[in-house]
């Protein structure tokens, strides 16, 4: 039994199946999750206690995902360090994924926060958290000349 409290699942109704299992179905693999469950209308993959489900829904009240609408916004999920980080966000690009915030990569979510925020063409956006900095930023001042 799992502990209380645990994330039993996540379900994400989506436009388009085949979309979401290339580029979410991708993704979840890459990060350890097994197929879990598979039928016409979705599947689902398994990490421990908790799985996603992609669906295409006949009861989907729109046709498209709007993060910034009431509801989901995105899905953070740690990625382990950096070189994984950036091995997932180079590959992103074949399976529908775009780079968010490319001129502030790897630190959009701030100096000490070292993610990837992907958005895929049906507009789910994911954020890939790798467990420690790649080293000062380029633009940080050099603490030598600050006289520290």
């Amino acid at each position: 039994m799992a502990e209380r409290g645990v994330l039993h699942h996540i379900e994400l109704w989506v436009p388009d199946l085949a979309r979401a299992i290339d580029s979410l179905g991708w993704l979840l693999i890459a990060l350890g999750y097994t197929l879990h469950q598979d039928w016409p209308a979705g599947r689902s993959w398994r990490l421990g206690d908790t799985y996603l489900v992609v669906e295409q829904s006949s009861a989907l009240s729109a046709a498209a995902h709007d993060r910034c609408q009431p509801g989901l916004n995105h899905l953070a999920f740690h990625v382990g360090d950096v070189v994984q980080l950036s091995e997932l966000v180079a590959d992103a690009a074949t399976h529908g994924w775009t780079l968010m915030f490319a001129d502030r990569h790897p630190y959009a979510g701030g100096d000490d926060h070292c993610a990837g925020y992907l958005e895929n063409s049906d507009g789910f956006e994911v954020e890939l958290v790798a467990a420690s900095r790649i080293g000062p930023r380029m633009s940080d001042p050099d603490p030598a000349a600050l006289g520290n």
